[in-house]
């Protein structure tokens, strides 16, 4: 649970910081970059140590991937440009693909089915507790201290946890002759590093169809074909293809995709809404979101004892509606409803987070043996990283394409950086009441067009979770 909340903190910590970072460092162009190389890293190298968790022992790859992000996380303290940031935390990110995956497969080994579906509910909590606490921490550490300790504060942490595991973690001595798929693991790195420079960069810094545009669809296609065909061939694969023939495990890996994307969705545009149309200080931004934080955990451990008795279908459904309420809810708010009104929206899909999240994990460990199921639990962890990491571009792209319609069609001498002076106080006061109005609602209707997007999400979904087969959780037995 340390070690994840390390990896999960992470996330969340920068984020109040990085205001004060870019202010700092300079290169606010660059902004979106901090966030997604770190990403981008982890969601890589997530099935690569799945595998090697699988071949070499949880141990040694769990403290490979921890000392990796420490080292990382220690060289972000010290970046003196933008760009050296982008590189220490694509180093941070190389790490952290280890410590998500490996602690929750560690909990498959050690814990028996009934008790496993309490546990990962801890574990699930673990990522509520620090999406409220990480923006509280970051907030005081750049108040108080500098903001070179948002990174450093993960040392000791992370130094602990290895400690622990070290000393208390006996697994079985692994038989099975290694053979890691790096030829898969180039391919998979390229196919997501050109679709997320395309969906990051595009539109900014060249043209989405432009020919540099469309020389990088060209180019993350084929390398998604050739990693598909190699992944056929491979002797021991990157992403086993068969375990996906598994119904409960193909239909866990697809929703845990749409529910990242709606993750993003809400957590990236929720705070925007809150200050810029409803006109609201950003701690009651903060607090919208701390309500999803609340309705996590709860429904998480809820979900625990909720499986044993009902099984995964009739929870991760109740998740799936719980998800549709809240993202309709979003739907239908207007400035006049108040922060309220977004902060139950906000609990409903934090529920419904809890309430998936948790039967996929337990369902999926229960489906596979002992030797796959490393990677089993890291093809699901790299599904749900990957809708984050399309969805805040898509969503992005949604956002800014729906702002420069809006001033076309009013007539409306803005560009997208007017916004900025929306979201503080300061800013409001500096235009005149006119332009407030305009700017308002051409904000509100373009997110608008964002939530109307997350709730489409939602529907697709709850439409896939109807697909997942009915029945108890079962554990999977070695004979």
């Amino acid at each position: 649970m340390l070690a994840m909340f390390v990896g999960a903190v992470e996330a969340t910590i920068v984020t109040t910081a990085m205001p004060t970072i870019a202010s700092e460092l300079g290169g606010f162009s660059r902004y979106s970059w901090i966030f997604s190389s770190y990403l981008l890293m982890s969601t890589v190298t997530v099935l690569i140590y799945g595998k090697l968790a699988d071949l070499f022992g949880r141990k040694p790859i769990f403290f490979m991937g921890v000392t990796i992000f420490l080292i990382g996380s220690i060289l972000c303290g010290f970046a003196v440009s933008m760009e050296q940031l982008i590189v220490y935390r694509l180093i941070q990110g190389l790490g952290a693909g280890a410590v998500m995956p490996i602690a929750t497969t560690i909990i498959g080994d050690i814990y028996s089915t009934e008790e496993r579906a309490k546990i990962q509910g801890y574990l699930s909590s673990v990522w509520g507790v620090s999406a409220v606490s990480g923006p509280v921490i970051g907030g005081l550490i750049v108040q108080y201290v500098s903001w070179q300790y948002i990174f450093w504060v993960n040392v000791p942490l992370g130094l602990l946890s290895m400690g622990v595991i070290y000393f208390f973690l006996h697994e079985p001595k692994e038989t099975q002759k290694a053979s890691v798929d790096y030829k898969g693991a180039f391919l998979l790195t390229s196919a997501l590093s050109t679709l997320l420079i395309w969906l990051v960069e595009g539109g900014q810094g060249f043209g989405r169809f432009s020919t540099f545009g469309i020389a990088l669809i060209i180019l993350s296609g084929i390398s998604f074909w050739l990693f598909f065909r190699q992944e056929k061939l491979a002797k021991d694969p990157l992403i086993s293809f068969s375990i996906w023939k598994n119904p409960v495990i193909l239909y866990a890996n697809l929703v845990s995709l749409t529910t990242g994307v709606i993750l993003i969705g809400v957590s990236s545009y929720l705070p925007t809404y809150v200050s810029g149309v409803m006109e609201q200080p950003a701690i009651i931004a903060g607090f919208t979101l701390t309500a999803m934080s609340i309705g996590w955990p709860l429904a998480s451990s809820l979900a625990g004892h909720l499986l044993i008795r009902f099984g995964p279908f009739l929870v991760s459904f109740a998740g799936g509606v719980s998800l549709v309420i809240g993202t309709t809810m979003f739907v239908f708010m207007t400035s006049t409803l108040g922060p309220v009104w977004a902060g139950c929206s906000s609990f409903f899909i934090g529920v419904g987070m809890g309430l998936t999240n948790t039967s996929f994990i337990v369902t999926i460990q229960g489906a596979v043996p002992r030797v796959q199921r490393g990677s089993a639990t890291a093809a699901n962890m790299f599904m749900k990283n990957f809708g984050n990491t399309v969805g805040a571009s898509v969503f992005g792209a949604i956002l800014n394409g729906a702002l420069i319609t809006y001033f076309t069609k009013e007539k409306l001498p803005y560009t997208i950086d007017h916004v900025n002076t929306l979201l503080t106080k300061d800013g409001r006061s500096m235009i005149t009441s006119q332009e407030l109005v305009s700017l308002q609602s051409g904000l509100d209707s373009s997110l608008h067009w964002v939530y109307i997007t997350i709730a489409l999400f939602a529907v697709i979904s709850l439409l896939l979770i109807l697909r997942i087969p009915r029945g108890k959780v079962t554990d999977h037995v070695n004979h």
